[in-house]
């Protein structure tokens, strides 16, 4: 769990340099798509900001060995993790993969 904390943690360090120096990246997709990929968006989002202070609570709970309260925690914690983590692939699947995003090396 440690291992996985630091990569998400390297992961979380990348992502903010990139996007604080990428400039303004639109989604280039049309029709049906963009409701569904701004629905992803927004729950990904705002998933991804509640879940940080719940990362780090579980991990403090349990580096202090308070595994009751670390049990309780957890089962909050890794469903939405896994629901960030999931969509978070997604999301840029659409951005940069399934359609060309507007503003990075689009029109």
């Amino acid at each position: 769990m440690l291992s996985a904390f630091v990569c998400s943690a390297v992961f979380l360090g990348f992502y903010l340099y990139f996007h604080f120096n990428a400039g303004l990246i639109r989604f280039g997709g049309q029709g049906w798509i963009r409701p569904v990929y701004f629905t992803l968006l927004i729950s990904h989002t705002i998933l991804a900001i509640v879940i940080l202070p719940l990362i780090l609570t579980t991990l403090t709970f349990a580096l202090r060995k308070n595994f009751l309260r670390h049990r309780a925690i957890a089962r909050w914690t890794f469903p939405l993790w896994l629901y960030v983590s999931f969509t978070g692939v997604i999301v840029y699947w659409l951005l940069y993969v399934a359609y060309k995003p507007i503003g990075f090396g689009g029109s």
